[in-house]
């Protein structure tokens, strides 16, 4: 099997609710016909280099699949008879991938995003402590003040 990568431009006219079942149409045809989906990453609406179909923006999203010949031939066909889809292209990245390298890595990936999540708020907890130290402080302050001017 091989690994490609489509780069696909979406008309960026074109809803949420109407985007959605075009990936989910991708991702069907990627698993019927035998393919292992790695990763679909939304890049969301960029402005494009050069007007496209009377069109200044697009809707980016990267498509990183393994498959065949056969698989990007359809996967492309379909792309073609959209009217959503503004502009595509298909690249090969491995000629032999390795799924379950590939797998893999996702999984390694995946452990590394919630390793960097729980860090994350860790240090959140962390920081909420300064700002009730400085509540503290300045409730210390307001009772010097207080005691201060009552005397």
């Amino acid at each position: 099997m091989r690994r490609y990568e489509s780069i696909v431009i979406v008309d960026p006219d074109v809803s949420s609710e109407n985007r959605v079942p075009f990936l989910e149409k991708i991702k069907d045809l990627i698993q019927q016909k035998g393919g292992f989906l790695v990763k679909i990453d939304e890049w969301g609406i960029q402005k494009l280099a050069y007007e496209i179909m009377k069109k200044v923006r697009g809707y980016y999203v990267r498509i990183d699949y393994c498959g065949t010949g056969l698989l990007v031939s359809e996967i492309e066909r379909s792309f073609r008879i959209d009217d959503r889809v503004i502009k595509f292209m298909t690249i090969l990245l491995e000629k032999e991938a390795d799924i379950d390298r590939i797998k893999d890595e996702l999984a390694k990936a995946a452990e590394a995003a919630l390793a960097s999540s729980a860090e994350q708020s860790g240090k959140s907890e962390v920081s909420a402590s300064p700002s009730d130290d400085i509540q503290a402080d300045s409730e210390e302050i307001k009772t010097e003040l207080d005691s201060n001017g009552k005397e």
